[in-house]
């Protein structure tokens, strides 16, 4: 009877492991949010910094910063990934297509948007600016149909090169609400964050156009409420993990380097992304950078630089923007290519 009842019991427990087992859910994956803009979002964007660690101190530790671009320090830990491009214009990214490509490789949930600085900067109508919004928020709709979408109000302009930019900005800020009220469902709806009320390019920018640590908090403020509420009902899209080619040792050549990163790939493509640095000790003027591509790769959309390629043969030079580059300075280009069976990485020299 002792050994029937010990059998009995050892089976009801094993029943009662098996039970919890089979109905503890597995771990929701976490929440990706992908920071999009220019150098205000990237360069280095230590509001990012301090919206992170916001989120992790009250609660939202289930998240994911995401974003084709690397972190740049900061001084405190953070997941830095963004899709921070700095010099970008939203309606550059809209014509030549290039989101499309960062949603693949990053595939996020939430999009924070601070974009248009230097559209602004750049005399281009509000309309036409937001007309690339439109086509930015249609690309994120097909990635994601259910994506959430934060636009910011941008925050004050008023270099000294550009008289005209502080109304040029406030013009363009006015014109954001009804946008977005007519773009926003409810399945994929678009939240204006006001980053203009209370920012002060006199306290709150180190350049007229940048923020400093002050503007850097009122960021971060601003952004928090907005996306603390667009968290709220997400459900995590499905982790993807893609085939990634290690980064490749950079090749040194006249005092500069090109360092390649594959930072995505899917069926058929993937996305490259070669950093160049000045390892000299005098400054630059201008870079060019080469490689040959081994499988018969082909790029078709470049971003950051300047592309002429003959058959396997690919050379990029600098963009006007981003040629000089001090002593220990660096900058990134990006592409989209087109594979077919193998994707060796290439192994770029800088000259």
């Amino acid at each position: 009877m002792r050994k029937t009842s010990g059998a009995l019991a050892a089976f009801l427990a094993l029943a009662a492991v098996v039970m919890y087992l089979t109905a503890t859910p597995a771990s929701a994956a976490a929440i990706r949010i992908m920071p999009l803009g220019d150098s205000i979002t990237g360069s280095p964007g230590c509001w990012r910094a301090l919206l992170w660690n916001k989120l992790q101190s009250t609660g939202y530790t289930d998240i994911d910063f995401v974003g084709t671009l690397p972190p740049q320090g900061c001084g405190v830990a953070h997941d830095g990934d963004n899709e921070g491009h700095g010099g970008y214009l939203a309606t550059n990214v809209a014509n030549q297509n290039l989101l499309p490509g960062w949603l693949s490789a990053t595939r996020p949930d939430v999009v924070m948007m601070h974009f248009g600085t230097n559209d602004v900067w750049s005399n281009i109508p509000p309309a036409t600016i937001l007309g690339a919004f439109t086509t930015l928020v249609n690309q994120m709709r097909a990635s994601n149909p259910a994506m959430k979408i934060l636009v910011a109000k941008i925050i004050p302009m008023n270099p000294s090169s550009c008289a005209e930019c502080g109304q040029r900005t406030v013009t363009f800020n006015n014109a954001i609400p009804a946008w977005a009220s007519s773009t926003s469902t409810a399945q994929s709806p678009i939240t204006v964050v006001d980053q203009w009320t209370g920012f002060n390019t006199a306290s709150d920018t180190y350049d007229g156009v940048h923020p400093n640590a002050a503007g850097d908090q009122k960021m971060s403020d601003k952004w928090y409420p907005a996306l603390v509420n667009a968290l709220s009902g997400v459900t995590p899209t499905p982790t993807v993990t893609p085939t990634v080619t290690p980064t490749v040792t950079p090749t040194t050549s006249g005092g500069c380097t090109a360092t390649y990163r594959n930072a995505g790939q899917w069926q058929g493509g993937f996305q490259g992304e070669v950093t160049v640095k000045n390892t000299g000790t005098a400054p630059m003027s201008g870079w060019t950078v080469r490689w040959t591509f081994a499988n018969g790769q082909q790029v078709t959309q470049i971003w950051g630089g300047t592309l002429s390629a003959s058959g396997a043969n690919v050379t990029v030079r600098n963009e006007s923007w981003n040629g000089s580059l001090a002593p220990g300075a660096s900058t990134t280009f990006g592409f989209l290519a087109s594979y077919n069976g193998t994707n060796t990485a290439p192994s770029p020299t800088c000259s």
